[in-house]
């Protein structure tokens, strides 16, 4: 049976069919990525909020964050969120099929961040997002937190690839960094890290096991969740 892959990061997207590698897009589609929590996938966006927003001061503290290590072999959890575009409620097992006859990649972008600190991250500003950048995946909202939680994601973006081969759980294979670009220096972003791992599970090969993590803002937990 042929290599089936998931992408999960805590900021939340899921592309139903790649057909060809992320190392195939061209970087400039890519902007620079933004502190949203990233359980499933990439999450590229650079929003500047609209009028909608309250028109109220938010002060917003973001610490630099190094993603955690999780055991290469974890294997993903369940999980059952809301796509706030939408309102669909999707389920990991959603993603059992994937990919039918080809191989492919299937991408869950999840945003984990408390609205109740942060409401300009809530829900009704992700449907904005989604529709507005028109994301060919689901765009989940964690409310509870536990996702983040049960995935061990602590920054923004964390980035989880997962392989599927036949009936067995999804396998992380990947939890590193995006690319060696940092707001704090001038490496243009290109997604290379990522783009290899995933080039290497559709062709069947290992990926190795030393990555370097990602590095971003802390999930803004609720004050009663936070690490």
């Amino acid at each position: 049976m042929a290599a089936r892959t998931v992408t999960v990061s805590s900021s939340g997207a899921c592309l139903p069919s790649l057909p060809c590698p992320l190392a195939s897009t061209k970087s400039d589609s890519f902007p620079s990525l933004r502190c949203y929590s990233s359980i499933l996938g990439y999450f590229p966006l650079q929003l500047q909020r609209r009028s909608t927003v309250p028109a109220r001061k938010f002060v917003i503290r973001a610490a630099r964050t190094e993603s955690k290590r999780v055991s290469l072999g974890f294997r993903a959890p369940h999980f059952e969120l809301q796509e706030p575009l939408t309102l669909k409620t999707w389920k990991l097992d959603e993603f059992e099929s994937y990919p039918a006859l080809l191989k492919g990649l299937a991408v869950v972008a999840i945003s984990s961040n408390s609205a109740a600190t942060h409401p300009q991250d809530g829900p009704e500003f992700m449907a904005e997002e989604a529709k507005l950048f028109n994301y060919p995946f689901p765009y989940l909202y964690d409310e509870s937190q536990d996702v983040a939680k049960d995935f061990g994601a602590v920054c923004t973006p964390d980035f989880f690839l997962f392989k599927k081969d036949g009936r067995r759980p999804f396998e992380l294979v990947y939890h590193g960094q995006f690319d060696d670009s940092r707001p704090s220096n001038t490496v243009r972003v290109t997604g290379r890290d990522l783009s290899l791992a995933i080039d290497r599970v559709l062709s069947g090969q290992p990926v190795p096991s030393v990555q370097k993590p990602s590095v971003g803002c802390s999930i803004k937990w609720h004050p009663e969740r936070k690490l």
